[in-house]
């Protein structure tokens, strides 16, 4: 039986509507794969939490969660990822690559030109539906 993994990723919106997309490193699973920046969720810690807690860890600054935007599960070769995207606002500090290999402001109608990571597309493509 493939391991489930319950995972939380920031959509981070700056003043100029642009979203906060995240290159994974090539040593990561899925590497060189656009995704919204997050991690684990920890056994009984919050959603919120836990978002606030992955982000100061890998981009060292401090977001405030809003929504819980986007939930799907998605299952890869070795493993099943239950992916829960929320809606964060960028509280204090500039978010700064420490384990990914690049950070991208993008506009919601150029999201589609990155290669995402699979788990992460219907967030994308429901932030695209937004626009219209």
């Amino acid at each position: 039986m493939k391991k489930k993994i319950k995972v939380v990723a920031a959509i981070i919106e700056n003043e100029q509507r642009e979203i906060l997309c995240a290159l994974r490193s090539p040593s990561m699973s899925i590497p060189n794969h656009w995704e919204f920046p997050g991690g684990k969720v920890e056994e009984g810690e919050d959603l919120f939490h836990a978002i606030t807690r992955e982000i100061a860890e890998e981009l060292q600054c401090d977001i405030e969660p809003i929504e819980l935007f986007n939930e799907h599960t998605h299952e890869y070769e070795s493993f099943i990822i239950e992916l829960l995207s929320l809606k964060c606002a960028l509280k204090d500090g500039t978010p700064v690559a420490s384990e990914h290999a690049a950070l991208l402001w993008l506009k919601r109608e150029s999201l589609h030109s990155l290669q995402w990571a699979p788990a992460d597309i219907p967030a994308v493509n429901d932030l695209q539906r937004e626009q219209q």
